[in-house]
């Protein structure tokens, strides 16, 4: 866990919620003594279902060129 002083807890408030986010804890601490604790929140993930999927992909239509060919040719289009 990592301690951070709450003058630059408040200059780096988004850097502290991204790394709490991604697992990380990190504790305020105010004159040396901790006050604080930023942690994630534990997600559920929810399963995927597999066949609802494959019934919205299925009528999609499949594309003529790779998808890199198509962004390079709307890049080299769209050129000044």
């Amino acid at each position: 866990m990592k301690d951070v002083p709450l003058a630059e807890a408040k200059a780096r408030l988004s850097e502290l919620v991204e790394r709490a986010a991604r697992g990380e804890k990190v504790r305020i601490t105010r004159r040396g003594k901790p006050v604080a604790r930023i942690t994630g929140v534990e997600r559920q993930l929810k399963p995927i279902d597999l066949d609802a999927l494959r019934a919205l992909t299925a009528p999609m239509p499949m594309q003529p060129e790779p998808a890199r060919s198509w962004v390079r040719s709307v890049r080299d289009e769209a050129r000044y």
